[in-house]
């Protein structure tokens, strides 16, 4: 009897899911996508490269990171630069360093090394509360972050918490609201009974309570209905376009995020491998047969 052949085993034009969206005809592991993306952390992309990416004088930029938690070392040497107003999208194989990259940024990992600066002021060993308040650096977390039993109003009203006076975050908090009926609408609602894409609207109007203008999200469709990924990256593009908010973004969907994003970056093992525009990456063959699924 034969042996079986590897389009037998895995059916022939069988269909990707996880990292890909189209046909191929070898389902590529998890392992096999991190072993394979080693190779394109050949060349590693020049701060002059990243310099011409952005065509303007970076708003955000790193320079030779070395970050980890406690002992252990999972950002070597990584560079970013990011305009005013532009979107960053970070993607790679799973244990890359992705979310590492926007936990440092915000104060998150133990920094051994490198400078995070902000419009040319060295922010790197500010605490988080610091970001936020005198760097305008927010952050906004990955699913299940709102308080289930309290209002939307009352979520709302915790994004301010560094403000001085309550009046001060109350108007914060309406003028949320009057950008965003649907939360208006329920404001008196506990946040436990929003559909998942009203959650997500409300950790982003959360994070919007104290007007930053780099805003770090962190898989903004995990755990979402296609409907409302829709919804929300039609909301951060909102931010973008229409009121200049830089952002930097990790997601697991690579081309959603690519398609949304100026500027693309690959990290493979802890390291920036490729950098282009997001449309650039999105034609890139070796980043679409590893993380778009053909």
């Amino acid at each position: 009897m034969s042996e079986p052949t590897p389009e037998s085993r895995s059916g022939q034009g069988a269909r990707i899911s996880g990292y890909g969206l189209g046909g191929v005809d070898t389902v590529l592991s998890v392992d096999d996508v991190a072993r394979e993306a080693e190779f394109l952390a050949s060349e590693v992309p020049s701060a002059e490269v990243l310099s011409e990416l952005v065509g303007q004088e970076p708003f955000l930029s790193i320079d030779g990171l070395v970050a980890g938690y406690g002992k252990m070392e999972i950002i070597h040497g990584f560079d970013l630069r990011v305009g005013a107003g532009q979107s960053l999208c970070l993607i790679g194989p799973n244990g890359a360093g992705k979310s590492t990259i926007l936990h440092s940024i915000y104060g998150f990992t133990n920094i051994t090394g490198g400078v995070i600066s902000v419009q040319g002021q060295d922010v790197t060993r500010y605490e988080p509360n610091q970001k936020l308040r005198d760097a305008g650096i927010a952050y906004i977390l990955q699913d299940n972050s709102v308080f289930p039993d309290m209002t939307v109003e009352e979520n709302l009203l915790m994004g301010g918490f560094l403000m001085n006076q309550t009046a001060e975050s109350h108007a914060a908090t309406e003028r949320v609201f009057a950008k965003y009926d649907r939360l208006a609408q329920r404001r008196n609602q506990r946040a436990g009974v929003l559909s998942g894409g009203e959650r997500r609207l409300l950790e982003i109007s959360r994070a919007l309570v104290m007007n930053p203008q780099i805003l770090l999200v962190d898989e903004p469709s995990i755990g979402l209905e296609p409907r409302f990924i829709d919804m929300v990256f039609e909301i951060l593009e909102d931010l973008q376009k229409s009121e200049g908010k830089t952002i930097i973004m990790v997601e697991q969907n690579a081309k959603k995020g690519l398609e949304f994003s100026d500027i693309g970056y690959v990290l493979v093992s802890g390291r920036l491998a490729l950098a282009g525009k997001g449309g650039e990456l999105l034609d890139n063959p070796d980043v679409g047969r590893l993380f778009l699924g053909g």
